[in-house]
């Protein structure tokens, strides 16, 4: 980890109160004077970083639905309370040191197949210098975002309270969740072994969606409930194999379980050990093959494979970075999104820029499934980095909202201009109508980037959030993969005032 010395006054006078918290909370049962001096120390330090970074939230829209409750809406009330007490103060915990389906309700596979991007220009990058220190949480979420979250379900906001109500719905974040780890993970038919990656996901998804209802409502059960999901994928796991669908499975489910961790390691009941061992994972399981496929593409030209193979593994490299303090893993993600060879790089990705804000995005020949889940990772990998400081949602004149209008505008039943693609695979002179209209909750994190924070005009992507709201999460987009390609709850998150 590294330290900055900027504010040493304020580290030093959080240490002095430190000091005369533990001494006199030395003989209280419940209280770990250490814990407390490595909160307060860290708390000055983090309050130090944000003053000086770019870090900032976004995204979310004004709706006026409210879902209703379920049978765990008899919870509402006492979180209700306990969200009321922490909006009053809060404060920020130490951190102990597919391809998707195409479409929401099919299960395909993409198995390696065609398709690459034209190729696009490279960029100066901008980001920190390596001894940057990471803000924490600092993932999709960060600290900011989760104290306005909590004000605002504490003064009954809408559509804030609408979208808490589409979280405590949703099964995966019911006490009752059980996870099921498995030693090997299976994605893809490879004739020998039967396909199991339903369980990664679906417990990526319980695990992200406990940690959001612990980390808003302050209810300690939450925590524990997803802390028993990542530590027993933690101590389980040892491989993550099948077809070249294992580098989706690498891809997309280690970016949501490290942004589950995440959020998590703020929690004082996740021992250091545990939290060590779910890094290691990540280090030793996930980001190997995410490099990996980065660097070699499962030995294809790097032209081949679709825009959400690269953008799957890009999300997991960053996270994972942020996850485990390693600057040089964030930064091959940030390097490779400006200058990379393959599709995930975002002018191959975005590859054709229109007059009237509009950007052809690399699958849109094939179908509108892929399309949408190129959004998706793309505003995932956005938002990741927004709450590290650095801009890529603004990268190349707002190139991201210009892919994310077009695939809205057509997806809304709208026409859009069409480029012939082509790559060492394909020819495609016509944009597909496969699913078309795919809904995925991923519009209110853009259209709260773009047009509450930034004031940019984005007709389609407001007018899909508007359409979508609330959103919901995993599994409330049908049971396959492409329901759980995005961890969504856009409206409850990424809501600004």
């Amino acid at each position: 980890m590294y330290v900055h010395d900027h504010g040493s006054k304020r580290v030093k006078a959080g240490l002095v109160v430190a000091m005369v918290l533990c001494l006199g909370l030395a003989g209280c049962k419940n209280s770990n004077p250490v814990d407390i001096l490595v909160h307060v120390i860290v708390s000055a330090l983090n309050k130090n970083l944000t003053d000086n970074s770019v870090a900032d939230t976004q995204t979310a829209a004004p709706s006026t639905s409210q879902a209703s409750a379920n049978s765990d809406s008899s919870a509402v009330t006492s979180e209700a309370g306990a969200i009321a007490d922490s909006a009053v103060s809060t404060t920020s915990a130490a951190a102990p040191q597919e391809e998707a389906s195409a479409g929401n309700t099919s299960s395909t596979s993409d198995n390696a197949s065609t398709n690459g991007g034209a190729t696009g220009q490279t960029d100066t990058i901008t980001t920190s210098s390596s001894a940057r220190t990471f803000i924490h949480p600092g993932l999709l979420q960060s600290q900011a975002d989760f104290d306005r979250i909590i004000k605002q379900i504490a003064a009954g906001s809408e559509p804030s309270v609408s979208g808490w109500q589409k979280l405590i719905n949703n099964r995966h974040a019911s006490l009752g969740y059980t996870p099921r780890p498995v030693s090997i993970i299976f994605r893809g038919n490879d004739g020998v072994h039967a396909q199991n990656y339903a369980l990664l996901f679906n417990d990526a998804a319980a695990a992200y969606a406990l940690a959001l209802r612990w980390k808003i409502s302050g209810d300690p059960a939450y925590a524990i409930r997803a802390i028993k999901v990542l530590n027993d994928w933690s101590s389980t796991l040892t491989e993550v194999d099948g077809t070249s669908d294992k580098f989706l499975a690498a891809g997309i489910y280690g970016y949501e379980m490290a942004n589950a961790a995440e959020i998590m390691r703020g929690y004082s009941g996740w021992s250091g050990d545990d939290f060590a061992r779910f890094q290691t994972m990540m280090l030793t399981i996930f980001y190997p093959m995410n490099h990996d496929f980065l660097v070699r593409h499962n030995g294809a030209k790097v032209d081949h494979y679709w825009a959400n193979w690269d953008l799957s593994n890009l999300a997991s490299i960053m996270a994972i970075g942020v996850l485990t303090d390693r600057v040089d893993i964030y930064k091959e993600a940030i390097d490779y999104l400006y200058n990379g060879a393959g599709n995930g790089a975002l002018n191959k990705t975005f590859w054709k820029v229109y007059d009237g804000g509009l950007a052809q995005v690399q699958e849109s020949g094939r179908d509108q499934g892929h399309t949408t889940l190129d959004i998706a990772l793309v505003g995932a990998i956005c938002q990741m980095a927004w709450s590290q400081g650095d801009d890529l949602y603004g990268y190349d004149n707002n190139l991201v909202l210009a892919g994310a209008e077009y695939a809205a505008k057509y997806n809304l039943g709208y026409d859009v201009p069409y480029t012939t693609y082509k790559n060492s695979d394909v020819t495609q002179t016509a944009i597909s109508e496969a699913d078309r209209g795919t809904e995925r909750p991923i519009w209110e994190m853009l259209y709260n980037h773009y047009v509450v924070l930034k004031g940019l005009d984005a007709p389609n992507v407001s007018a899909f959030a508007a359409k979508l709201r609330p959103e919901g999460g995993g599994g409330d987009y049908g049971p396959n993969s492409g329901g759980y390609d995005q961890l969504g709850y856009g409206t409850l998150l990424y809501t600004l005032d």
